[in-house]
């Protein structure tokens, strides 16, 4: 069975790349393996795979793309098919199309984001590499996460781009927010892998960024994220907190374009039997942020 193993890479579009990868090799910790035009390719010490972030310099912050990595080749014709009867356009991208990469089926989703399935990639493997690995490496440096772990975007249509992942790419739906009345989707949480959410979308304008986030180990690297924030004296949204919805830990700051990024802890397991679970709008405040069960302005409003 054709199979999408999860969330692969991000493309962020910024303003200053220098300043950038400054930001998120020091600050975040990734690694940079290579650059090609205008985009500069990074990686987390516990991924194996060429890249998982993409830098593009733009004259507007926001997400380029996302991409989720297949399992066989064979799969790439199998989801291109199934996002053709669904409805949407594919257009195949040549292998080098971007550094260390092979094909890839490039789609836009019914919430306007451009996203891309893939399988071939460059390796190179983890920091700690694979016979008798120590349990972090001693250079790492900055918040240090493991990988790339989700991103959280916008739209005004939920139930179809909810629908589509469902029907189309074979995720499933861990946990949804809804009206009091259960008619109207505000939330949706969406996985293909054991995570509790590989991607979400909230209700929003069409094409924009909530935030990219990055998994680290605890609550306590969540706190450790928080001081290297300000020493760096990097912009908070939200300091450290828990989320009711997929229970994780979690610490909310932006990069210096201005997109917003996360340090992600915890979370449930996730498992194709589990039944979705239901927020209601009067209690999302709570869903969001467990601790003060209030949302913020500029987490509602601050989109790239």
């Amino acid at each position: 069975m054709a199979r999408i193993m999860r969330l692969g890479r991000v493309e962020l579009n910024v303003l200053d790349l220098d300043r950038s990868v400054e930001y998120y090799t020091k600050v975040i910790g990734l690694e940079e393996t290579g650059r090609m035009g205008n985009s500069v390719y990074l990686k987390a010490w516990d991924e194996f795979d060429h890249h998982s972030l993409i830098l593009t310099k733009a004259n507007k912050a926001g997400l380029a793309h996302l991409a989720f990595k297949v399992e066989t080749l064979d799969d790439l014709a199998y989801y291109e098919r199934k996002i053709e009867e669904f409805g949407c356009t594919t257009t195949r991208m040549s292998s080098n199309t971007r550094l260390a990469e092979g094909e890839a089926v490039h789609f836009i989703l019914p919430t306007g984001h451009h996203c891309e399935l893939y399988h071939e990639i460059g390796f190179l493997g983890t920091a700690v590499g694979t016979l008798n690995p120590h349990p972090w490496p001693l250079e790492a440096r900055g918040i240090a996460p493991h990988r790339i772990d989700h991103c959280l975007l916008t739209g005004d249509d939920l139930k179809t781009v909810t629908r589509f992942f469902i029907e189309a790419l074979n995720f499933r739906q861990s946990e949804k927010i809804t009206t009091v009345d259960g008619e109207e989707l505000l939330g949706s949480f969406l996985f293909s892998s054991n995570k509790a959410h590989d991607l979400a979308f909230v209700k929003g304008p069409d094409a924009k960024l909530h935030h990219a986030a990055f998994a680290v180990d605890s609550l306590h690297d969540v706190f450790k994220a928080a001081d290297l924030l300000s020493m760096y004296e990097v912009p908070f949204d939200v300091t450290p907190t828990r989320h009711g919805i997929t229970r994780g830990q979690t610490i909310y700051f932006f990069d210096p374009s201005g997109n917003r990024n996360e340090a992600f802890a915890g979370g449930y397991l996730a498992f194709p039997d589990m039944p979705t679970i239901t927020w209601t709008e009067d209690k999302i405040g709570q869903g969001i942020f467990y601790h003060r069960r209030e949302l913020s302005e500029s987490f509602m409003k601050a989109l790239t």
